[in-house]
């Protein structure tokens, strides 16, 4: 039988989203009568890039490092109350992702417990690396002949909608569209078809709102005096009431902060939609140029009017690069003539800089006057900024030869005593870098599998 209304609900809308943010939401959920479901949405582009790496430096890992954190406090409750989980917990590595929650749910007495993992994303296995950079990028940095470390294709609802129809509890997936994670749940429980364009548009423009977690109950749009938010501390997390029609009711976590409010929704609604009328996905083509938003109670917004048009005949593919090195590195100065020296110890950078003789980029900083909106090179006037204060100068760069962005960082360091007075609070980071690229592939190129524990 068809139920008349899903319920899904949101416990991360990014790797490293509050940790226990998903518990008022499974407390509410549990209240509620129908289909219930619950999505962590943990990856992107720069972490599946870090997760890549990992794997690399252990096999058995690869998989989101927030896994345990997330799962322990609700797992218990989920499996006790009916509340299905889907994630990209998976990453790197789905099957590890996988074994983790199964052994978490052992040490809980969470007994029989489906775990299903979603495979197919990984495009090293379908294609060499010389293939790949045939591909041309329509997004972030070339490939060139820069060693490619993996390759993994944005995944459709329909295989997590399989899983749960052979009865997975949990649906560990890798990459997919973020918005895969609701509407799987919602192909599943109302049975749309593969070109049913105008529900599945509606299910993924749910799965759009819900993904980035707090963005559409508060968090992120707060701004003080414009756009007040209550108690944001404790935000409560989105909760989505879907109706078998398509239609869409967004309200959060009782008992919690935040606010669902029209503008809320639309804020999250236009989140990296490049094109309203064509947001391209790999079930469909979405269209909200035309979607009404709707405050009908404190907290209830109601959506509809999506429209649909068949999915392209191409996926998306984020391509992880070796990307060498990046160093940084940090110097406080404080107090009466704080600004000219902290001024000072940017010339003795530059000077020092230009002796290693690398054609490598190096940006040099002031924190406290400009560093955000000032380009790539940083600003060259500082004179509008009080001369005495609190300012910390910052070097940056990035490099192939690990030596050289080591020097860069220890110029910093040789301040201490061979800078301007009063120099402190010397911090410094050295981290290997992947960069990520994007490029398209021939969906049929593509062939997912699924796997239970």
């Amino acid at each position: 039988m068809t139920p008349s209304t899903v319920y899904i609900g949101c416990g991360a809308g990014f790797s490293g989203d509050r940790l226990d943010a998903a518990i008022p939401v499974v407390n509410t959920l549990t209240k509620k009568k129908g289909p219930k479901y619950l999505i962590f949405e943990t990856l992107a582009e720069r972490t599946l890039a870090l997760a890549q790496k990992q794997k690399q430096q252990d096999p058995n890992h690869g998989y989101s490092p927030f896994l345990e954190d997330y799962l322990r406090p609700i797992l218990k409750t989920c499996a006790g109350s009916g509340i299905k989980i889907v994630s990209n917990f998976g990453a790197a590595n789905p099957i590890g992702a996988a074994k983790k929650i199964s052994e978490i749910s052992a040490q809980l007495d969470c007994k029989n417990l489906r775990i299903a993992i979603i495979l197919g994303d990984d495009l090293l296995n379908v294609f060499s690396s010389d293939e790949i950079r045939n591909h041309p990028t329509i997004e972030g940095l070339k490939i060139n002949d820069q060693e490619i470390i993996a390759a993994n294709a944005y995944l459709g609802a329909r295989p997590i909608a399989e899983a749960l129809r052979l009865g997975a509890d949990i649906v560990v997936v890798g990459r997919c569209t973020d918005p895969a994670l609701v509407l799987g749940p919602l192909i599943n429980e109302f049975g749309w078809k593969e070109n049913d364009w105008q529900h599945l548009a509606q299910g993924t423009m749910a799965g759009h709102l819900l993904e980035c977690g707090a963005q559409v109950t508060g968090a992120y749009f707060a701004d003080p005096g414009y756009k007040d938010v209550p108690n944001l501390a404790e935000v409560g997390f989105p909760i989505a009431e879907i109706k078998d029609d398509g239609s869409i009711i967004i309200t959060k976590a009782d008992e919690t902060g935040g606010i669902v409010s029209e503008q809320t929704v639309k804020e999250q609604l236009l989140y990296e939609i490049h094109d309203p009328a064509n947001y391209y996905t790999a079930d469909v083509i979405l269209d909200i140029s035309k979607v009404s938003v709707e405050q009908i109670a404190a907290n209830r917004v109601r959506v509809s009017g999506a429209n649909g048009k068949p999915y392209p005949s191409t996926l998306k593919a984020t391509v992880s690069i070796n990307g060498g090195w990046m160093g940084e590195a940090e110097m406080t100065y404080a107090g009466p003539n704080a600004l000219a020296r902290a001024k000072l110890a940017i010339d003795v950078l530059k000077k020092r800089c230009q002796n290693l003789k690398t054609n490598y980029p190096i940006r040099f900083d002031i924190l406290g006057t400009v560093s955000v909106h000032s380009g790539d090179m940083g600003p060259d006037n500082y004179d509008s900024f009080g001369i005495d204060g609190d300012y910390r100068v910052r070097i940056a760069s990035k490099g192939q030869d690990k030596k050289i962005i080591e020097r860069i960082n220890q110029e910093m360091l040789s301040l201490y005593c061979s800078g301007p007075a009063a120099g402190g609070g010397f911090r410094q980071h050295l981290t290997d870098q992947i960069h990520t690229a994007s490029i398209l592939v021939d969906r049929d190129k593509v062939a997912t599998k699924i796997e239970f524990i």
